[in-house]
This record gives C-alpha cells, sequence and structure tokens, in this order.
C-alpha cells in the first residue's frame, strides 16, 4: 500500500484553534478529508442513535469501551486506504485528537503522514469558543474541556509533535495564506 506520491495531511489543535476553518480552506480546495467524527456519527447512525451532544459524548465513549480506543482511528485508516485505492493522492485527516491515533496513523502511512497544528494564544482562543454559533462554551466550560482533552484524549502528543505550526492570531485570510505556505513548502 506504499506509494511514495501519497501525502496525508492531519490537522491537529485545541478546541476553538480554527481547525475547521483549515480543513474547511483544504476542502474548497478540492483535497478529500477524512473527519474522525464522521466515524462516530456513521455509527450511531446505523445502531439508530439519535445524535444529540449528550448522546455523542456518551456514544464516543461507549464505543472505546467496548471496542477499543483505537476504534475511531482503525475507521480512518480504512477509509483513507480506499481513498489511496481510488487514486487520491492527497488526503486531510481531519480530527485527529490522541496520542493513540498519532502512532497508529505514523505506523499505517510511513512517510506519508504530515502533521500541521493549528495554535492561538489561549486567552484569544477562549474568547471565539464563547462567540461561535456552533458549540459556544463559557469560560469554566472550555478551561475543563482543555483540561479533558488534555488528560483524557492525550490531546497534547500530537500537538507538540506536529510537523508544521499555522499561527492563527490574526484573520481567516491571513492563517489560510500561512497554510498555502505550508502546502507549497510539503508539496501538497
Amino acid at each position: 500500500m506504499k506509494d511514495k506520491d501519497v501525502k496525508i495531511l492531519a490537522i491537529v489543535g485545541m478546541s476553538g484553534s480554527g481547525k475547521s476553518v483549515v480543513v474547511d480552506h483544504l476542502v474548497e480546495k478540492g483535497y478529500p478529508k477524512v473527519y474522525f467524527g464522521g466515524m462516530i456519527y456513521k455509527e450511531m447512525e446505523k445502531r439508530g442513535i439519535e445524535r444529540t451532544p449528550e448522546s455523542e459524548k456518551n456514544f464516543r465513549e461507549q464505543i472505546r469501551e467496548e471496542e477499543g480506543k483505537d476504534w475511531v482511528v482503525n475507521q480512518v485508516v480504512a477509509a483513507t486506504k480506499n481513498l489511496i485505492e481510488a487514486g487520491q493522492k492527497r488526503i486531510v485527516l481531519d480530527g485527529l485528537y490522541s496520542w493513540t491515533e498519532y502512532r497508529i496513523l505514523k505506523h499505517e502511512f510511513p512517510g506519508q503522514l504530515e502533521v500541521l497544528a493549528v495554535v492561538v494564544d489561549k486567552e484569544l482562543r477562549h474568547k471565539r469558543v464563547g462567540r461561535r454559533p456552533e458549540r459556544p462554551f463559557n469560560i469554566e466550560e472550555i478551561k475543563e474541556r482543555d483540561r479533558s482533552e488534555i488528560e483524557n484524549l492525550e490531546k497534547g502528543g500530537p500537538i507538540a509533535m506536529a510537523d508544521y505550526y499555522v499561527l492563527n492570531n490574526g484573520t481567516v485570510a491571513e492563517m489560510n495564506d500561512r497554510v498555502d505556505e505550508v502546502l507549497k513548502k510539503i508539496e501538497f
């Protein structure tokens, strides 16, 4: 399955850093994406479970307990391999969170996976999360989510080990320009 021409770009960052904005920018450029959360949603639909914030959280924990911490990433690996077999040479991964997932992806796609971390000053990130139209959090909720993502999801590892960093303290256009610089550098 090793194809030297294939490049996979995983986007990582804390909640509110701008990961989704970066992924949207990449999708607009025509790159296919594999969405980690989509694996959860697809399985919930298969099992007839209605999607609510509460049911998603409960199911995410339940599936990891039943099937293992690597269940989601195993679905992502299979979907990515399917895209490669279909002839895709550039693939975006949206939703890499944990150290376990990072290690598995590095093992499955040696020399093909690059990780791009989207970072923003904490105070600005917290303000943005509080203002966003979808899933806004107050300051206590975002601090708790940060703590939980670092302690329970091992989210810090993939961010710390990222190959590239994009600072998102300015406008969307400025961030997109920085992302485009990385794409050019890695020939994505």
